[in-house]
């Protein structure tokens, strides 16, 4: 959430960087300073009537004393219509604050100066590729075939049991899936990251509290007996242990890692880009997030970047990274660098990470604070990063390591694994 200060101060600044994202926010920021203009001015009234009724009440008790009765009873009169007053004022401000809440929540994260601009995906800027291609075998089969081929993988009893999107894994499949998740805990432990094990549903202030809420809302799976949301991203519970906390400065960084199953309810679409794991309802994912100083967070970031940059290089996968340009990048970011593996099967390129500064915009929801070394209270920075996704990690396994015999597991993940190929 953006602040209200900073949209005072530098609001051609803000209308400036807003439109990088495609969004004419003039009208709306114009809206925001005069409904906290509403809420300031109602509460400098209140104040002042509180004051006065404060005074008048210090100075009814002394005419009583001195047994001016009459003064003190008119008195008495005025301080009814002051307290009268003060709740009209103390409505009016609820009502602005409330107002200038819900304003505030429609409007996403200024982008880094850093973000190139552009309207979608096809804007997004390339700056790094590493690994090379691998040249199959004539008749490579994509995923979703080498996964029904050696019975690693049921789509159609996910069907059956759920839907479609919530895929069952069978065998060598599951335990190359268990095999992904220990592994990356394990580098992301031994990179310094605290492992947390967190719920797998949250309330609605953890929703408001990362951004998920009320942007993707209708991306959310809502269990509404409970008035609990269903995560899509351990982003959303481990972001949210720290909020309402004030730090030390000493206390950062702090570094979190979790696994858990992430769920997700998908815009309907077809065609090979959605089929098997490529895109699903449920699937599992390791997330990394940070919670720095304001002068370290992009040092931060780009040493996630560098980390999930190590885990594609032991995994021996083809990837890219893409800086997301200002129409593609996420509600709450500030700048956001995308992973992606090349599927050779399926000749394109999947995302399987995302790695995100979003500055101050969660913590100011979250009112995640520390108190830096000049005394002062301020709010941290939040980071988060996959480390990694696993359907599309596991598409690019399957499809890069196929054989005329079968799939080779990658030498990092054997230990892991048991086995070194499936035949």
């Amino acid at each position: 959430m953006l602040q209200v200060t900073d949209i005072r101060e530098n609001k051609e600044k803000y209308i400036k960087a807003l439109a990088k994202r495609g969004i004419d926010a003039a009208s709306v920021l114009e809206e925001v300073l005069n409904v906290d203009e509403e809420r300031r001015s109602s509460q400098a009234q209140l104040d002042e009537v509180l004051a006065q009724s404060n005074s008048y009440s210090k100075e009814i008790g002394k005419l009583f004393q001195s047994g001016e009765t009459q003064k003190a009873n008119e008195l008495k009169g005025k301080t009814v219509e002051l307290k009268e007053s003060s709740k009209q004022l103390n409505e009016q401000m609820v009502n602005a604050a409330e107002k200038l809440q819900q304003l505030l929540y429609t409007l996403p994260n200024i982008p880094n100066d850093l973000v190139p601009a552009g309207t979608d995906e096809n804007d997004n800027e390339e700056v790094y590729k590493e690994g090379e291609i691998p040249k199959l075998v004539e008749g490579a089969l994509p995923h979703w075939e080498l996964a029904k081929k050696y019975d690693l993988i049921d789509f159609e009893l996910g069907v059956k049991i759920t839907g479609a999107g919530f895929p069952v894994y069978k065998g060598k499949g599951a335990r190359l899936q268990r095999a992904l998740i220990s592994y990356f805990l394990d580098k992301n432990t031994s990179a310094g990251y605290t492992e947390y094990q967190v719920p797998h549903l949250v309330n609605e202030a953890s929703g408001y509290g990362t951004g998920q809420l009320p942007d993707k809302e209708g991306q959310m799976y809502h269990v509404g007996i409970d008035d609990l949301y269903l995560i899509p991203t351990a982003e959303v519970p481990v972001t949210n242990m720290f909020r309402g906390d004030l730090l030390n400065n000493s206390d950062l960084p702090i570094t979190c890692t979790g696994y858990t199953p992430c769920f997700r309810r998908e815009a309907g679409s077809y065609g090979a880009h959605v089929r098997g794991l490529n895109r699903l309802h449920q699937f599992d994912k390791v997330e990394i997030v940070r919670i720095e100083h304001p002068d370290n967070s992009y040092t931060a970031l780009d040493g996630m970047v560098e980390h999930v940059k190590d885990i594609l290089r032991e995994l021996k996968l083809p990837y890219r990274i893409l800086r997301l340009c200002g129409g593609d990048l996420g509600f709450t970011s500030a700048l956001t660098y995308d992973f992606e593996v090349f599927s050779t099967a399926q000749d394109r390129w999947l995302e399987i990470s995302s790695v995100s500064n979003f500055e101050t915009f969660q913590a100011n929801r979250l009112r995640l604070r520390f108190k830096d070394t000049d005394g002062k209270n301020k709010l941290a920075h939040t980071l988060n990063g996959s480390a990694l996704a696993l359907p599309r990690v596991l598409a690019g396994i399957l499809e890069n390591y196929q054989t005329e015999d079968g799939i080779k597991i990658p030498e990092v993940l054997v230990p892991y694994c048991g086995f070194d190929f499936i035949k």
